[in-house]
């Protein structure tokens, strides 16, 4: 078994409508780490599943559900620490408004 620490999504903007942001392939992901920053002069949603293979975003996996970001805010998502994503399994993400909210991801990565 070999364990590797990633940056498993690199820092972006997050998108305006439901978008997968990292699929754990061939490995199994623990998240460490996820951040949500406001970089807009307003409050912004954000809202996160955590998706079986072969599944879709729905209530069922949804973690965080319309979260308000306060401007220049930074929320750790402590909710998110600890899950594991076995193969096949992804994260998927969605904010209230475009080019709004910037997402950073670390994880280990097992194989």
């Amino acid at each position: 078994m070999a364990i590797t620490v990633s940056n498993i999504i690199p820092a972006k903007q997050a998108e305006n409508t439901q978008t997968t942001q990292y699929t754990a392939t061939n490995v199994t992901t623990v998240i460490d780490k996820f951040t949500v920053t406001n970089t807009s002069a307003g409050a912004v949603t954000f809202s996160l599943n955590i998706v079986a293979s072969g599944d879709s975003p729905g209530n069922s996996n949804l973690i965080i559900n319309t979260r308000s970001i306060g401007v220049n805010e930074t929320y750790a998502c402590p909710e998110l620490i600890g899950h594991a994503l076995i193969s096949g399994n992804f994260i998927s993400t969605i904010a209230g408004a475009a080019t709004s909210l910037t997402i950073r991801a670390t994880g280990r990565e097992i194989t």
